[in-house]
């Protein structure tokens, strides 16, 4: 069966990307999505599997942008704690 669609991006690389270095919840969403973007092309389901692309950018997007804001946030953290420590005066000699 000749077909004309081109195969969406299934963003697999990304979402196991995310996954190890960001956020595992969000990128393991997103593996699934993109697990599914080849079967669904191959079965001829290309709504689906363009769907399933969306959906897994989505996901890879939002792990990501999840995993900066945890490092910053944990970065701000550590700052604060070693900032309360100088001033609390460590010269207990």
């Amino acid at each position: 069966m000749e077909t004309n669609q081109e195969r969406p991006k299934n963003y697999l690389v990304e979402s196991i990307l995310v996954t190890i270095f960001c956020c595992l919840p969000l990128g393991i969403v997103g593996i699934i999505n993109a697990s599914k973007v080849n079967s669904e092309f191959e079965q001829g389901n290309f709504e689906e599997a363009n769907k399933a692309s969306a959906s897994a950018k989505k996901w890879a997007k939002y792990g990501l942008i999840a995993g900066i804001i945890g490092i910053v946030g944990y970065l701000i953290f550590m700052f604060a704690i070693g900032g309360m420590a100088m001033l609390s005066g460590s010269s207990g000699y």
